[in-house]
């Protein structure tokens, strides 16, 4: 794996999150977020030079500690390595937050098999395999903090998305299993399930689209990146030791 790491610090007593897919959209936001708050972030990335180096140079103007790792999270050999990586360079990992993902939408009559495996490997299997490099670190230290950023597609299924909404849907029941198995360990797992978030992924369907959209949303309006980051971070903080296997909406109202 080509890894790409920028910023090392050893700083043990820095608190340390892994952020996949972290460096656009809601993953970058989320990266952000966290270097602003003095967290040192290893935010995931695949193929997007340009979206790591902008990260990188948005956390340096903020004096916030970030490295960017090239990574495909559907290979359960380089999650691994990823996470060895942090754990190396910054001696712990306190924080997961499973954000890649991607879609490739048709409807099912249309859907190629090859459509179908494409989107399981990154959306629910690259976080299984995310959750496998940190768990045993997080078990030996009692701590620990995993976040899987799902959406509400999981929970209303679409047209054309039957793969991206079965992946969605899955992460609730990844979420509270591990809750369920690591609740006597001092680590918390949850889920974010968005609502239509203004990102890239949104970036191509037609404004007429959007506009119905919004229509149905009872704020009257699409959501921003930071404000998914904060439901985020406010889960990682230490006061939020109680929440453990809750699936939070961060939607607009959409899903009333």
């Amino acid at each position: 794996m080509d890894r790409v790491r920028q910023g090392v610090v050893a700083m043990t007593e820095q608190r340390v999150a892994v952020v996949t897919g972290g460096t656009r959209g809601i993953g970058r936001a989320i990266t952000l977020g966290l270097a602003e708050m003095g967290v040192h972030v290893a935010a995931g990335y695949l193929s997007n030079e340009e979206s790591a180096k902008a990260t990188l140079e948005a956390a340096a103007a903020m004096s916030g500690s970030v490295s960017v790792h090239r990574v495909d999270v559907g290979d359960p050999d380089e999650c691994t390595q990823y996470v060895e990586d942090a754990i190396e360079l910054y001696g712990r990992v306190d924080y997961l937050v499973n954000n890649a993902g991607i879609n490739i939408d048709r409807t099912v009559r249309r859907m190629t098999v090859d459509d179908w495996h494409q989107v399981m490997r990154i959306n629910i299997s690259g976080c299984f395999y995310m959750v496998k490099g940190v768990i045993e670190h997080m078990v030996e230290r009692k701590s620990g903090r995993i976040v899987n950023i799902s959406s509400i597609i999981g929970q209303t299924g679409n047209v054309g998305q039957a793969n991206y909404a079965t992946a969605k849907s899955g992460l609730f029941g990844l979420t509270k299993s591990l809750a369920l198995e690591l609740a006597g360990k001092g680590i918390t797992v949850n889920c974010i399930s968005p609502g239509f978030i203004s990102t890239d992924m949104l970036a191509s369907v037609p404004e007429n689209i959007i506009d119905q959209i919004v229509a149905k949303v009872p704020v009257g309006r699409l959501g921003t990146p930071e404000e998914v980051a904060f439901a985020v971070i406010n889960l990682l903080d230490d006061r939020a030791a109680y929440i453990t296997g809750a699936v939070i909406p961060v939607n607009g109202g959409l899903d009333m």
